[in-house]
Protein backbone atom coordinates (compact mmCIF):
# COMPACT_ATOMS: atom_id res chain seq x y z
CA UNK A 1 0.00 0.00 0.00
CA UNK A 2 2.66 2.08 0.74
CA UNK A 3 4.74 1.51 -2.45
CA UNK A 4 1.28 2.68 -4.62
CA UNK A 5 0.49 5.71 -2.95
CA UNK A 6 4.36 6.89 -3.34
CA UNK A 7 3.60 6.13 -6.96
CA UNK A 8 0.37 8.05 -7.13
CA UNK A 9 2.23 11.14 -5.57
CA UNK A 10 4.81 10.44 -8.11
CA UNK A 11 2.50 10.97 -10.89
CA UNK A 12 0.63 13.95 -9.24
CA UNK A 13 3.91 16.10 -8.92
CA UNK A 14 4.90 15.11 -12.25
CA UNK A 15 1.66 16.54 -13.91
CA UNK A 16 1.63 19.49 -11.72
CA UNK A 17 5.55 19.66 -12.82
CA UNK A 18 4.37 19.70 -16.77
CA UNK A 19 1.08 22.01 -16.38
CA UNK A 20 3.61 24.94 -14.87
CA UNK A 21 6.13 24.31 -17.71
CA UNK A 22 3.28 24.45 -20.12
CA UNK A 23 1.88 28.26 -18.87
CA UNK A 24 5.71 29.26 -18.52
CA UNK A 25 6.63 28.43 -22.35
CA UNK A 26 3.06 29.77 -23.05
CA UNK A 27 3.71 33.09 -21.58
CA UNK A 28 6.96 33.47 -23.05
CA UNK A 29 5.27 32.53 -26.27
CA UNK A 30 3.04 36.01 -25.50
CA UNK A 31 5.55 38.42 -24.17
CA UNK A 32 7.81 37.54 -27.67
CA UNK A 33 4.85 37.60 -29.35
CA UNK A 34 3.81 41.29 -28.15
CA UNK A 35 7.30 42.34 -28.33
CA UNK A 36 7.68 41.58 -31.80
CA UNK A 37 4.17 43.29 -32.52
CA UNK A 38 5.38 46.77 -30.44
CA UNK A 39 8.59 46.66 -32.50
CA UNK A 40 7.56 45.87 -35.94
CA UNK A 41 4.55 49.04 -35.21
CA UNK A 42 7.16 51.36 -35.33
CA UNK A 43 8.13 52.48 -38.98
CA UNK A 44 10.35 54.57 -41.38
CA UNK A 45 8.82 56.82 -43.55
CA UNK A 46 9.83 60.70 -44.54
CA UNK A 47 7.65 62.59 -46.95
CA UNK A 48 8.75 64.89 -49.48
CA UNK A 49 8.10 68.70 -50.68
CA UNK A 50 8.70 70.80 -53.21
CA UNK A 51 11.08 69.19 -55.18
CA UNK A 52 12.75 72.22 -57.26
CA UNK A 53 15.75 71.67 -60.04
CA UNK A 54 17.37 74.73 -61.88
CA UNK A 55 20.27 74.84 -64.79
CA UNK A 56 21.90 78.16 -65.97
CA UNK A 57 21.23 78.14 -69.83
CA UNK A 58 23.55 80.83 -70.02
CA UNK A 59 26.51 78.85 -68.13
CA UNK A 60 27.95 75.86 -70.85
CA UNK A 61 30.12 73.76 -67.93
CA UNK A 62 26.76 73.38 -66.45
CA UNK A 63 25.46 74.93 -63.07
CA UNK A 64 22.63 73.39 -61.48
CA UNK A 65 20.88 73.50 -58.18
CA UNK A 66 18.31 72.18 -56.51
CA UNK A 67 15.63 72.33 -53.44
CA UNK A 68 13.69 70.13 -51.14
CA UNK A 69 11.86 70.13 -47.93
CA UNK A 70 11.74 66.42 -46.76
CA UNK A 71 9.55 65.65 -43.15
CA UNK A 72 9.76 62.73 -40.62
CA UNK A 73 6.60 61.16 -41.31
CA UNK A 74 7.16 57.80 -39.36
CA UNK A 75 7.58 57.54 -35.77
CA UNK A 76 11.35 56.52 -35.63
CA UNK A 77 14.35 58.50 -35.81
CA UNK A 78 15.84 58.87 -39.45
CA UNK A 79 18.82 60.29 -40.87
CA UNK A 80 18.80 62.27 -44.42
CA UNK A 81 21.91 60.55 -45.82
CA UNK A 82 21.14 60.21 -49.85
CA UNK A 83 20.33 62.81 -52.76
CA UNK A 84 20.88 61.70 -56.16
CA UNK A 85 20.45 63.07 -59.72
CA UNK A 86 19.90 60.55 -62.46
CA UNK A 87 21.48 58.12 -60.24
CA UNK A 88 24.67 60.14 -59.12
CA UNK A 89 24.65 60.69 -55.70
CA UNK A 90 25.78 64.73 -54.48
CA UNK A 91 28.56 65.01 -52.02
CA UNK A 92 27.57 66.42 -48.32
CA UNK A 93 29.56 68.90 -49.11
CA UNK A 94 27.21 70.61 -51.76
CA UNK A 95 23.94 70.50 -49.04
CA UNK A 96 22.88 72.90 -47.40
CA UNK A 97 20.44 72.07 -44.96
CA UNK A 98 18.23 73.96 -42.27
CA UNK A 99 16.47 71.94 -39.60
CA UNK A 100 15.60 74.79 -37.02
CA UNK A 101 12.21 74.35 -36.34
CA UNK A 102 11.80 77.37 -35.53
CA UNK A 103 12.64 79.16 -39.19
CA UNK A 104 11.59 75.70 -41.15
CA UNK A 105 7.90 76.60 -40.04
CA UNK A 106 5.09 74.97 -41.95
CA UNK A 107 4.63 77.73 -44.21
CA UNK A 108 8.25 78.04 -45.01
CA UNK A 109 8.41 73.74 -45.85
CA UNK A 110 5.50 74.31 -48.08
CA UNK A 111 6.71 77.30 -49.85
CA UNK A 112 7.51 77.44 -53.38
CA UNK A 113 11.54 77.38 -52.98
CA UNK A 114 13.06 80.08 -54.75
CA UNK A 115 16.24 80.65 -56.90
CA UNK A 116 17.35 84.16 -56.42
CA UNK A 117 20.37 84.04 -59.17
CA UNK A 118 23.88 83.11 -58.89
CA UNK A 119 26.55 84.90 -57.65
CA UNK A 120 28.32 87.42 -59.65
CA UNK A 121 31.53 86.49 -58.07
CA UNK A 122 31.10 82.85 -58.28
CA UNK A 123 29.16 81.39 -60.74
CA UNK A 124 28.74 77.89 -59.09
CA UNK A 125 27.15 79.45 -56.09
CA UNK A 126 23.53 80.64 -55.43
CA UNK A 127 22.86 84.03 -54.58
CA UNK A 128 21.94 84.84 -51.04
CA UNK A 129 18.21 86.81 -50.36
CA UNK A 130 20.23 89.08 -48.23
CA UNK A 131 22.25 90.44 -51.07
CA UNK A 132 19.07 90.25 -53.15
CA UNK A 133 16.94 92.30 -51.21
CA UNK A 134 16.95 94.87 -48.42
CA UNK A 135 13.76 94.05 -46.92
CA UNK A 136 15.22 90.92 -46.32
CA UNK A 137 16.26 89.86 -42.39
CA UNK A 138 19.80 88.18 -42.05
CA UNK A 139 18.83 84.82 -40.40
CA UNK A 140 22.01 82.55 -39.66
CA UNK A 141 24.10 83.22 -36.29
CA UNK A 142 26.70 85.67 -36.07
CA UNK A 143 30.06 83.58 -36.09
CA UNK A 144 33.58 83.53 -37.29
CA UNK A 145 33.64 80.18 -38.57
CA UNK A 146 30.19 81.14 -41.23
CA UNK A 147 30.91 82.72 -44.19
CA UNK A 148 29.56 83.12 -47.11
CA UNK A 149 31.17 79.88 -48.31
CA UNK A 150 29.27 77.67 -45.75
CA UNK A 151 25.80 79.30 -45.38
CA UNK A 152 22.84 80.23 -47.56
CA UNK A 153 19.94 82.63 -46.70
CA UNK A 154 16.64 82.26 -48.36
CA UNK A 155 14.03 84.26 -47.79
CA UNK A 156 10.27 82.76 -49.88
CA UNK A 157 8.28 86.16 -48.93
CA UNK A 158 10.64 89.28 -48.90
CA UNK A 159 9.05 91.34 -46.19
CA UNK A 160 6.53 89.25 -45.57
CA UNK A 161 6.03 87.49 -42.16
CA UNK A 162 7.63 83.89 -43.00
CA UNK A 163 11.37 83.41 -41.12
CA UNK A 164 14.92 83.55 -43.59
CA UNK A 165 16.48 80.68 -43.53
CA UNK A 166 19.45 79.85 -42.68
CA UNK A 167 20.99 76.58 -44.65
CA UNK A 168 24.35 75.33 -43.25
CA UNK A 169 26.87 73.35 -45.14
CA UNK A 170 26.22 69.88 -44.25
CA UNK A 171 29.15 67.66 -43.08
CA UNK A 172 27.59 64.56 -43.27
CA UNK A 173 23.64 63.07 -42.45
CA UNK A 174 20.80 64.86 -41.00
CA UNK A 175 18.87 63.22 -38.57
CA UNK A 176 15.41 64.08 -38.02
CA UNK A 177 12.71 63.12 -34.88
CA UNK A 178 9.17 62.03 -36.29
CA UNK A 179 7.26 65.25 -37.15
CA UNK A 180 10.99 66.93 -37.62
CA UNK A 181 11.41 68.87 -40.90
CA UNK A 182 14.44 70.15 -42.81
CA UNK A 183 15.14 72.31 -46.28
CA UNK A 184 17.98 71.29 -48.07
CA UNK A 185 19.63 73.34 -51.10
CA UNK A 186 21.47 71.61 -53.20
CA UNK A 187 24.73 72.14 -55.92
CA UNK A 188 24.67 69.17 -58.37
CA UNK A 189 27.53 68.11 -59.62
CA UNK A 190 29.22 70.09 -62.73
CA UNK A 191 27.74 68.86 -66.20
CA UNK A 192 24.94 66.63 -64.56
CA UNK A 193 22.63 68.87 -66.22
CA UNK A 194 23.30 70.78 -68.86
CA UNK A 195 21.58 74.06 -70.05
CA UNK A 196 19.96 71.98 -72.73
CA UNK A 197 18.31 69.91 -70.37
CA UNK A 198 15.96 73.16 -69.11
CA UNK A 199 12.62 72.10 -69.32
CA UNK A 200 12.83 68.58 -69.17
CA UNK A 201 12.08 66.04 -66.03
CA UNK A 202 14.84 64.44 -64.45
CA UNK A 203 14.72 62.09 -61.22
CA UNK A 204 15.63 63.35 -57.80
CA UNK A 205 16.37 60.39 -55.29
CA UNK A 206 16.09 61.60 -51.37
CA UNK A 207 16.67 58.28 -49.24
CA UNK A 208 16.94 58.39 -45.29
CA UNK A 209 18.67 54.71 -45.08
CA UNK A 210 16.47 52.48 -46.78
CA UNK A 211 13.45 54.85 -46.85
CA UNK A 212 12.73 57.30 -50.04
CA UNK A 213 12.58 56.90 -53.48
CA UNK A 214 13.00 58.95 -56.75
CA UNK A 215 10.79 61.85 -57.98
CA UNK A 216 10.30 63.48 -61.36
CA UNK A 217 10.47 67.33 -61.41
CA UNK A 218 11.07 69.34 -64.59
CA UNK A 219 14.56 71.36 -65.01
CA UNK A 220 14.17 74.87 -64.67
CA UNK A 221 15.71 77.98 -66.10
CA UNK A 222 15.46 80.71 -63.11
Amino acid sequence: MIIRRSKAISTVLTTMIILVAAIVLATGVVIYGTSLFQTGAQQEAITIQGVSMWVNATNSSGVAWGAVGVRNSGDKLVSVDTIQIRGVSIPFSNWYVDKNQTRVTTENFQAQFKHNGTDLTNLHELRDSVDASSTVTTSCPTSATLTDDNTLEIDFDGAGSKPTICLLQASGPTSLNPGEKLIVYFRVNPGLIQPVDSGTPTNVGIFAGRTGAPITTIIANP
